[in-house]
């Protein structure tokens, strides 16, 4: 009976650990929902405002004016800048472990990193990497809650602290793929490229041929004043666009992790309650044949 015992206590034990999954994927299910509908609203407004960079710096070359903005200006890549935006807790499959490894084998010699989520937090601690700061941005992750996170990056790139800036992030393909990035974001060498990049996520929308644009345009209050602006906007957009973009496939692996996992609770269940009904029926039996022998002894 002992036995019998253990293998009951072993099956309620499995039942609410699927309870608990269940719950936890139903939950990342509806967070799920909100992040992806977050990220393919944004991707429109990154869309264009990289175009409209690429139709600014266009139109004044053509006009001749001078283009001298620091985001431009390619340099020697001595210290390179990296953010990682990953998740602060786990249970979300292989995300987090997919995403380090891919900075480890592709980010050699020296880096600083800043890092978004505990997770990220952790990998460059116990690697004993050079981390500048870490933040933890809520689920809803609003433009406002990065505006220090932004600051720091950009003060850091135009002081000469970091040569480049480089983001390090979970891309949202679709539910079940959700592919590891190192994109590279400043310096800006070639928007066409970036442009390129970008369509290839928003394919559904009508294509952008502002660049195309024939027609004269004016710059108010001049086109130095634009150029000066526009780049720093840019990049902020973009920032916020690939952290949408990683909550997004932070919550499908999450649900994909959570659905597996009810699953095989379901069927460790059902081969317990089968194990349990063997060993029940074994008992039983043995209980017959002992007083059978009994019988007969008498």
């Amino acid at each position: 009976m002992a036995n019998l015992r253990d293998i009951r206590r072993r099956i309620k034990s499995v039942k609410n650990t699927r309870q608990i999954t269940r719950a936890m994927q139903l939950v990342s299910s509806s967070k799920m929902k909100r992040a992806q509908d977050a990220a393919v609203a944004g991707r429109p407004y990154a869309l264009l405002l990289a175009d409209l960079l690429d139709t600014v710096g266009e139109k004044l070359d053509l006009s001749g004016a001078t283009i001298s903005h620091p985001f431009f200006e390619k340099r020697e890549v001595k210290t390179r800048g990296i953010l990682i935006l990953s998740t602060d807790k786990g249970l979300c499959g292989a995300l987090n472990t997919n995403l380090f490894r891919k900075v480890v084998e592709e980010v050699k010699g020296d880096a600083k990193f800043v890092t978004v989520g505990r997770k990220a937090t952790q990998f460059i601690s116990r690697s004993k990497r050079d981390l500048i700061a870490d933040f933890t941005v809520s689920d809803k992750a609003s433009f406002s809650e990065l505006r220090p996170m932004l600051k720091l990056l950009i003060d850091a790139y135009k002081n000469g602290e970091v040569d480049t800036i480089e983001i390090a992030y979970p891309s949202f393909v679709n539910v079940l793929v959700q592919e590891p990035v190192i994109q590279s974001l400043l310096p800006i060498v070639d928007l066409r490229e970036v442009l390129d990049q970008l369509k290839k996520r928003v394919s559904d929308l009508p294509s952008l041929e502002a660049r195309n644009d024939s027609r004269e345009m004016v710059f108010e209050p001049s086109p130095e004043s634009v150029l000066d602006a526009l780049p720093e906007l840019y990049v902020k957009v973009i920032i916020h666009q690939l952290l949408l973009e990683s909550r997004a496939a932070e919550y499908c692996a999450r649900m994909v992790a959570m659905k597996a996992a009810t699953d095989n609770a379901s069927t460790l269940v059902d081969d317990l309650t089968l194990d349990y009904n063997k060993a029940r029926q074994a008992a039983i039996t043995q209980e017959i044949l002992e007083i059978a022998a009994s019988a007969a002894a008498q």
